[in-house]
Order: C-alpha cells, then structure tokens, then sequence
C-alpha cells in the first residue's frame, strides 16, 4: 500500500464520518421533534405536575421512543458496514454497531480494516446523541418535578 493510497483512504472514512454526522443529527433531531409532538411535551398542561402514574407512563413513552431513535441510528451505521463488505452479516453489523454506538467497544475481529476509523468515531457520535437524549429527558423531568 502506497503512502498515497493510504491518505485517500483516511480521507475517505472521514468524508464518510463527517457525512454520518450530518446525518445522524438531522435524523436524531428530527426525531426529538416527532418524539415531543408526539407525547405533546411541548403544550405545558400535557405535563404532569407531580410524578405519579400519569407521569410514570409519560416517562415510560418518551425512553422507549428515545430507544427506538437510538435503535434506527444504529442500524443505519450497520446497514452501512454490510453495504460496504465490512462485516459479514447484518447479525453482526448490528452488534457491531450497536457496541460502538453506545461505547462498549465491541472486538473489531472479521471487521474490515479499511472501514474501522468509521467504527471508531461511531462511538463519538453515539455518546453525543445519548447525551442530547439524556438532557432532553431530564428537561421533561425538571418539567414533572418542578
């Protein structure tokens, strides 16, 4: 492999990251916005004003539509590294994927070489979208308990 080729490789998996954060923060803005119209966090009287059942169900709601957005992110990076050849199956893009997504820092056996900065910065962009779901479920909360 020539000095070259290695260059346009790196600059290849970070035109693909800086794409996946573009992406990743429309898709993951987009689906903070359906989430709280959805649960109509945003009209103040749909809030509870002390934490019980109805708040319970409330918070119950907006984790697994949080879940769900986190889950669809994720599989979008795994469709990605099947499409690309850098794993096998979609079984194990998904895992693999969903362990850098949420920085568990999954083992990087039969995944390609090629493609592992992408895997790498994944665990970036995960840790700031579950810190921005974090804030937003603790401003709802902040909400509830006020």
């Amino acid at each position: 492999m020539t000095k070259e080729l290695a260059v346009e490789d790196l600059s290849l998996q970070l035109a693909v990251v800086a794409g996946f954060v573009l992406l990743m923060v429309v898709v993951h803005s987009a689906g903070l916005v359906g989430i709280s119209r959805l649960l109509r966090l945003h009209d103040e009287r749909n809030i509870p004003n002390e934490f019980g059942l109805r708040a319970s169900f409330l918070m119950g709601s907006y984790g697994l539509l949080l879940f769900a957005l986190h889950f669809v992110e994720i599989f979008v990076f795994a469709a990605f590294y099947k499409a690309v050849g850098a794993m096998r199956s979609m079984e194990q893009a998904l895992y693999y994927s969903a362990s850098c997504y949420a920085t568990l820092g999954a083992s990087t056996a039969g995944f390609s070489e090629e493609w592992r900065l992408v895997g790498a910065l994944e665990a970036l962009v995960g840790f700031i979208l579950i810190g921005w779901s974090t804030a937003f479920m603790v401003r709802t909360l902040g909400k509830i308990i006020d």
